[in-house]
């Protein structure tokens, strides 16, 4: 009868660490990082990465405020430039429309025309009154 027995596979034969090799286990290799934590997570580390990792949170979230109150701030500005030259166009035609000639080419149109005759005060006496 046969005897069973143990078969090893070789690590420096190619064919043999590419069936079992990823991308980050070839990180890994490369890093030595099996080394670093031979005994555990060296947890009195752990108050320290958690403290940067909330750091880079709110760096991030501010940068993204930021961002996003400069693009704000840039569509208002935008829309205030608008109304702005709408608001002088607007200031413009009123007051040409405004002018008396242009009123009085208006009104013409109903029969009204411009008096050539200018105003005058009427005075009137305190005992008329």
């Amino acid at each position: 009868m046969a005897e069973n027995t143990i078969k090893i596979e070789n690590p420096e034969r190619p064919e043999a660490s590419v069936a079992g090799t990823s991308l980050f286990s070839g990180i890994e290799k490369k890093l030595k990082l099996e080394t670093y934590f031979e005994a555990g997570f060296p947890m009195h580390y752990l108050p320290r990465i958690l403290f940067f990792f909330v750091l880079a949170l709110i760096y991030i979230s501010n940068t993204h405020y930021a961002d996003r109150a400069t693009r704000e701030a840039n569509r208002l500005q935008s829309e205030v430039d608008d109304l702005r030259a709408d608001y002088t166009t607007r200031k413009a035609d009123v007051m040409y429309a405004g002018k008396q000639s242009e009123v009085a080419r208006r009104v013409k149109v109903l029969g009204l025309e411009e008096s050539m005759v200018p105003p005058f005060k009427v005075i009137v006496d305190k005992s008329e009154y």
